[in-house]
């Protein structure tokens, strides 16, 4: 009789904790949905502020002998960006979205772009042979040992990202492989942001899907991919989707440009 009293009370003891055992686990996948649903909401909210300022932001042509250039006094008042992101910088009203006739080049292959603006996933890893192929070795036509970014893992989690120290309107990017190599990336998405603030937005096609952009097939060749519309935003990260042997390459930003700069 004590026996089956004593099961009795273990069974009852087994069933309580089961019973707290799920309370708990609802809870928590409770928390982890509300956490993923306020997530989405803030990267809505993210999209909807930069759709936004660039749909206000007129196309223009960039010509400097028109009386509408944007060079020139303004015939319409700029737009006011929102409060969460940054005006553009002094001397430089951004009162039109040029069309980019024209491009130069940000300052990879000049070495006017600085290593400390050039940045990569798992940099901190990057030790021994690694360390000769950091992210500020992605210049356009370098040569020699170290004459690329190779990243140390070769997944679709990889990164290379530039920080132009203010907003500026990038109008199209420059890819080679690896020049002692056959190693490149074969195509790319891209990412960007305004201000450090934000959530990383997706350079979309005109179906509203993530556009891919097609890299090299040879390890010198230069691939140019124009960005229609371009971009207006301070920091951009290339995201390879796709290499040949493994993630490897030199590059270039194009900034847009009219003929009168």
């Amino acid at each position: 009789m004590e026996v089956t009293a004593r099961g009795a009370a273990v069974l009852l003891l087994l069933l309580i904790c089961q019973a707290l055992i799920t309370v708990h686990s609802q809870e928590e996948e409770e928390v982890v949905q509300e956490e993923e649903l306020q997530e989405e909401e803030l990267q809505e909210e993210d999209q909807e502020v930069i759709e936004t300022w660039t749909r206000n932001i007129k196309a223009c042509t960039c010509d400097c002998e028109s009386a509408d250039s944007p060079t020139g006094t303004p015939a319409v008042i700029p737009p006011v960006p929102p409060t969460s992101l940054p005006s553009p910088p002094q001397g430089q009203p951004m009162n039109c979205m040029p069309e980019c006739p024209y491009h130069r080049a940000l300052g990879f292959e000049s070495g006017s772009l600085t290593s400390d603006q050039i940045s990569c996933s798992n940099q901190d890893q990057y030790s021994g042979w690694y360390s000769s192929w950091i992210p500020n070795k992605a210049r356009l036509n370098n040569q020699g040992f170290g004459c690329a970014w190779l990243s140390k893992f070769n997944d679709q989690y990889q990164w290379i990202q530039i920080d132009l120290k203010e907003v500026g309107v990038v109008s199209g990017i420059l890819t080679q492989g690896r020049c002692d190599a056959d190693e490149w990336i074969t195509k790319y998405s891209i990412q960007y942001r305004t201000v450090e603030t934000l959530n990383w937005i997706y350079y979309k096609d005109q179906t509203g899907n993530n556009r891919v952009f097609y890299g090299n097939s040879d390890r010198s060749s230069t691939v140019q991919n124009l960005l229609r519309p371009p971009i207006v935003a301070r920091y951009i990260r290339l995201l390879p989707l796709g290499w040949h042997t493994r993630i490897a390459m030199r590059m270039e930003l194009l900034m847009c440009m009219n003929k009168c700069t």
